[in-house]
């Protein structure tokens, strides 16, 4: 197997496509508007992941996925055996990572296998739900934001039954929104700007 071969190659779409449907920071609600061109094949690309980490010109399509039920939400700490060392430590109310070529599907088929795949590596979904996706996430203000851009899916479970698979996620829970309000500056920047535009 060749050196690149190694490399997990991830979905990006160009920054100025971006910028093009519509330039945001923070939250954007509107998400048809945005996935109908952002996750049409034409304009998307698999690129070296070790490149696109610093490179802004690309965005990388995030899900970026939240579970609730009864009105609490799951959250967690980022443990240092995670892969994006810039978020290590810090709290979270999101599951999901990289859409990778490895994902076998197609178009939007693909971009849910992927959603999915993420969540199996990470937790242990033990509960029925419905999910929703309800909004976008762009962070400029941030290296990690500067190159990813997150796509927000609502879970809604028929019971909290979340259970770390990784061995990252740590000090796992269910919480009040507003609990989680309070102590925001403790939450990665995607987790804070959830919070505040989602239950703020």
């Amino acid at each position: 197997m060749s050196a690149d071969a190694q490399i997990e190659h991830v979905l990006c779409v160009p920054t100025m496509l971006f910028h093009e449907v519509g330039y945001f920071q923070g939250f954007q609600p509107n998400t048809q508007r945005y996935l109908d061109i952002l996750l049409d094949p034409a304009h998307t690309s698999f690129r070296p992941r070790n490149q696109v980490e610093d490179d802004p010109s690309y965005k990388q399509l995030i899900p970026y996925c939240l579970f609730r039920c009864d009105g609490v939400l799951f959250h967690y700490r980022r443990g240092k055996a995670g892969g994006e060392g810039r978020l290590h430590s810090k709290r979270s109310v999101g599951i999901g990572g990289h859409i990778s070529s490895t994902d076998r599907m197609s178009g939007d088929r693909r971009y849910l296998e992927a959603m999915h795949r993420e969540i199996d590596e990470e937790v242990f979904l033990e509960s029925g739900f419905r999910d929703a996706c309800v909004g976008l996430i762009n962070d400029d203000e941030t290296p990690v934001g500067q190159v990813h851009l997150g796509i927000v899916h609502i879970f809604d479970l028929d019971s909290a039954k979340v259970r770390p698979r990784e061995e990252s996620i740590l000090e796992t829970g269910f919480s009040q929104p507003s609990e989680l309000v309070r102590e925001i500056e403790q939450f990665e920047t995607w987790s804070q700007i959830c919070l505040k535009s989602l239950f703020g």
